[in-house]
């Protein structure tokens, strides 16, 4: 199978120390007491925040800053973005909403939220507050297809409908760049967490939008300039089957998340048998057992 020229892949900047996997769901020491406002147990530090939606002030004190990520009731959000139906399956804990062609699938303690098939990260985790989810607002209100902005000055989220519908992961995603990146990941990290192997698959499609290196996936993984580029090519480990996880990571990374758009190198230190990266190029930051590096 060969992969077709990839597209130009559009990764937002994220920062590292915004987005640790450490993070996990609020535990009960972290709640205060009801807010008077909006009648939730929101978390320390939480603060209420004003949103829009074409102009129109909406969901008055149910938006919330946590940990500076704005997050919405999945019921509320969904209600306001005109959904058909919503519904809870309490032994999954997963809420399903369903608008026109649109299925959204969200989990509780989730850190991403899955709509058409295809996957959206929220770097932080989806929360269950008093019994209703609450989820980042930046990939919900993708899912919707409705566009986002934030005023610093006013301290207000600007919502603005687009009347568009989702793409399909099938229409979305190329076929063969979601099946090379996929194996990738799960031949290098499998083992690691989600946000590991995410940082894998950044590293893969960096490379592609580098003019050092090849400017496509396939071409990326099977670049063998100065010696072979990845471990799996020489050891046949990279035509396994996937992990699910690893399919989900890359599913991420085609969507243009990206923990950081400068890393080109990683490796793990403990197993590696060459030193060249380490003594050659700029340490970035380290997840599990990888070492990344620019």
């Amino acid at each position: 199978m060969t992969s077709t020229k990839s597209k130009k892949f559009k990764r937002k900047g994220v920062r590292l120390l915004a987005v640790l996997m450490a993070a996990v769901l609020l535990s009960a020491g972290m709640m205060v007491s009801v807010s008077a406002s909006g009648g939730y147990d929101f978390p320390s530090g939480a603060a209420p925040v004003r949103m829009t939606l074409d102009g129109r002030e909406v969901l008055t004190n149910e938006a919330v800053i946590i940990r500076s990520v704005t997050y919405v009731p999945l019921r509320s959000f969904s209600e306001l973005a005109g959904a058909d139906s919503i519904s809870w399956n309490a032994r999954t804990a997963t809420a399903t909403v369903k608008k026109g062609a649109t299925t959204i699938s969200v989990a509780d303690g989730y850190y991403y939220i899955v709509a058409s098939g295809r996957y959206f990260y929220t770097a932080e985790p989806i929360l269950n507050i008093n019994n209703r989810l609450f989820v980042p607002i930046r990939p919900l209100a993708k899912a919707f297809c409705i566009d986002v902005t934030w005023d610093g000055a006013s301290r207000t989220v600007a919502l603005r409908s687009t009347g568009k519908t989702l793409a399909s992961a099938a229409s979305y995603y190329n076929s063969d760049d979601l099946y090379w990146l996929s194996r990738i990941i799960s031949a290098e990290s499998a083992g690691e967490s989600l946000y590991g192997q995410i940082a894998v698959g950044n590293v893969v499609l960096n490379r592609v939008a580098s003019r050092q290196f090849p400017n496509t996936i396939y071409g990326v993984i099977f670049d063998r300039v100065g010696g072979t580029q990845f471990s799996p090519v020489a050891m046949g480990t990279i035509y396994r089957a996937p992990a699910v996880s690893s399919v989900i990571a890359a599913k991420i990374c085609l969507e243009g998340y990206s923990i950081s758009d400068d890393i080109l190198f990683f490796m793990n230190p403990r197993i590696a048998t060459s030193n060249w990266i380490s003594k050659n190029r700029p340490f970035a930051f380290r997840i599990g057992n990888h070492d990344f590096y620019r």
